[in-house]
């Protein structure tokens, strides 16, 4: 439902610049040679007027949380698509260029990718009463970024061994014992989730539109 950026509409329905972040993100996606089909896990409520929005994917009613709506996507999917990206629509400016590079990771054999950028800010360790106990090295931190690029046999796994709930499917093919791999993420790549994010996103999209079809 994504609610957190106010309004009282499904984050992904927000408009940015006139249209939804959903079809930004489904726009930036197209454009990606390595992306054969779409598929969204939208509320149950909202299914027909996100297939209006976007009349070239594939749309099914997502879940209670987001692991039941990965899952839902995911089961739409068909068995001769080999490598799957597990996108967040928040992340409506995710440039074509990164969606490629985590495919090509996959390609050459990773069992899971995410795009990841350097953490630039100091942090802190706190306790409940918010005194500092430690610095922490930002050194060997990093800021995870979607889309997390899957070969379609471990995410379904992943999936079906799930004990627990995630909000993160890289975490889960972790659980597996496979190793994550990380490629560069992008600044275009961030997650739209305050009406502060929202301004910093028109300015971005001002600065880098998409190039004229």
């Amino acid at each position: 439902m994504g609610l957190r950026l106010g309004g009282g509409t499904p984050k992904a329905l927000r408009e940015l610049a006139g249209e939804p972040l959903l079809v930004h993100a489904c726009r930036r996606l197209a454009l990606a040679p390595s992306v054969a089909m779409i598929v969204i896990a939208a509320p149950p409520g909202d299914v027909d007027a996100v297939r209006a929005l976007v009349p070239g994917a594939v749309v099914v009613p997502g879940g209670a949380t987001r692991q039941q709506s990965v899952a839902a996507a995911l089961a739409a999917v068909p068995e001769s698509i080999e490598v799957v990206l597990v996108h967040d629509a928040a992340r409506a400016l995710t440039p074509p260029e990164l969606v490629e590079a985590v495919a090509a990771a996959v390609r050459s054999g990773a069992a899971a990718v995410v795009p990841a950028l350097p953490v630039v800010d100091t942090i802190k360790r706190v306790d409940a009463g918010e005194h500092v106990l430690e610095t922490v090295d930002r050194a060997p931190l990093r800021v995870i970024q979607t889309p997390q690029g899957f070969p379609r046999d471990t995410l379904v796994r992943a999936h079906a061994e799930a004990v627990d709930e995630h909000t993160d499917d890289a975490g889960m093919v972790e659980r597996l014992g496979h190793k994550v791999h990380c490629v560069p993420g992008s600044d275009l790549a961030l997650k739209i989730t305050r009406p502060l994010d929202l301004l910093i996103a028109e300015s971005l999209l001002s600065a880098h539109p998409l190039p004229a079809s």
